[in-house]
């Protein structure tokens, strides 16, 4: 079949082009969830850890030149994308490199996204990119790079931003920008006390989705000008982009769904109450986010486990889940799991309750348990009659995020266990 011109011409775009995901940031704000684990290593939606989002949008666009810069609590993460992501095919020029901090060019660690990349500006160069994209590996969303570089090239632009609207009263976390009617970045804020509202809606903000299209040439010309400013925080949203828009070209790139022309999903999943809804829209009929695509999957890890299994068909005995996902390796005896998502290799004894929550890999629950509106992290075991979102004790006993989700640990567990 005879190639369009156009995707000739983005498919000759994102063979150019090396991707970075960041993925070294310390993650706070999940709190006892990256206790162990940098943030993007975190897992989501049943099977799939929050980084295999950006991995598989790269994938699926037709990039196959992927560096993962790692930092904090990496072990995890590195161990993930070596044992799930090793297929690729160096002699066609293809891979996903890990590139810890090394302090390859100081003493210091990496001190912010632009540092990160910069510390590996001789990587960079050895790949021979046209073009470098810049991603995060903390957001879940899917969407086709090649269409952002087809936008950054056809602009003419010297950087693009990926961005969408977001509620007003949400947009102090992120990049706020304001554009003019061909896209062009007249104003950006990293983080604002008061965003400014997108001028035909004054509800929303124009907020960056982290995501950033640069020319390769242009980008390390500006992380060596960045390095040498000692008023730099050395941040692509707080330094980079900000002066970049005196005197180069800018663009916001609208991240549209390309069947409706609305926002497309994105969920920045950077607390314990946004991770837990995230999660738990899987669950609905039709979910924004589909996993079933076939057309788009989200590549992972493919574990090796034993089918889910519900056992047991007795009065008060029956292994139930209603409006859940089960991953593979589960086993629900005699107990009723509803409207939650239990990882792989979670068991659920006998007589036990366990609703809205998120039941990481591992984690054995066992009888007359009652669990609501928590996260279990991987391979907690709750003792019998343990109860677990009911009473004000969880604020003593676990971390409660603002919204009422308790997050539960193997130590804290541990610690109850110690202490009478």
């Amino acid at each position: 079949m005879a190639v369009q011109p156009s995707q000739r011409f983005v498919s000759l775009i994102v063979r150019d082009t090396l991707a970075l995901v960041l993925a070294g940031g310390k993650g706070t704000r999940l709190g006892a969830l990256t206790m162990n684990r940098v943030k993007p290593a975190v897992p989501f939606g049943g099977r799939f850890r929050i980084v295999d989002f950006a991995l598989s949008n790269c994938i699926n666009s037709g990039i196959r030149r992927i560096g993962v810069l790692t930092q904090y609590k990496a072990h995890s993460l590195i161990q993930h994308i070596q044992q799930g992501w090793n297929s690729f095919r160096a002699e066609f020029g293809e891979y996903v490199e890990l590139l810890p901090a090394q302090q390859r060019v100081g003493e210091a660690w990496y001190a912010g996204t632009a540092d990160a990349v910069r510390q590996n500006t001789d990587i960079i160069r050895g790949h021979d990119p046209r073009f470098v994209l810049i991603l995060g590996g903390d957001h879940v969303y899917k969407m086709d790079y090649g269409a952002l570089l087809g936008f950054h090239v056809s602009r003419g632009a010297d950087i693009t931003v990926g961005c969408i609207p977001v509620p007003l009263e949400q947009a102090h976390a992120f990049g706020v920008m304001q554009v003019d009617a061909g896209g062009r970045v007249l104003e950006f804020v990293e983080k604002p006390t008061h965003p400014a509202p997108m001028p035909d809606a004054p509800g929303l903000a124009l907020a960056s989705m982290g995501i950033y299209v640069f020319n390769a040439a242009f980008l390390l010309q500006r992380l060596a000008a960045d390095a040498e400013d000692a008023e730099s925080s050395h941040d692509f949203g707080h330094d980079i982009v900000p002066r970049a828009l005196r005197d180069c070209a800018v663009y916001g790139y609208p991240f549209h769904d390309p069947a409706t022309g609305r926002p497309a999903y994105w969920r920045d999943v950077g607390d314990v109450d946004s991770y837990w809804r995230a999660n738990l829209e899987l669950l609905d009929v039709v979910p924004e986010l589909n996993l079933y695509d076939r057309d788009w999957p989200i590549w992972t890890l493919q574990e090796q486990t034993p089918p889910a299994k519900f056992v047991l068909d007795e009065p008060g005995r029956c292994g139930v889940a209603i409006s859940s996902m089960v991953a593979g390796g589960c086993v629900v005896s005699g107990a009723t799991v509803r409207h939650s998502m239990l990882f792989s290799s979670v068991f659920v004894d006998e007589g036990s309750l366990v609703e809205d929550s998120i039941l990481l890999p591992g984690v054995h629950v066992g009888k007359h348990c009652r669990v609501r509106r928590a996260i279990l992290d991987a391979h907690c075991v709750l003792p019998d009659h343990a109860t677990i979102g009911y009473d004000a004790a969880d604020q003593a006993r676990y971390e409660v995020s603002a919204g009422g989700v308790a997050v539960v640990t193997p130590g804290m567990l541990a610690e109850q266990c110690d202490g009478g």
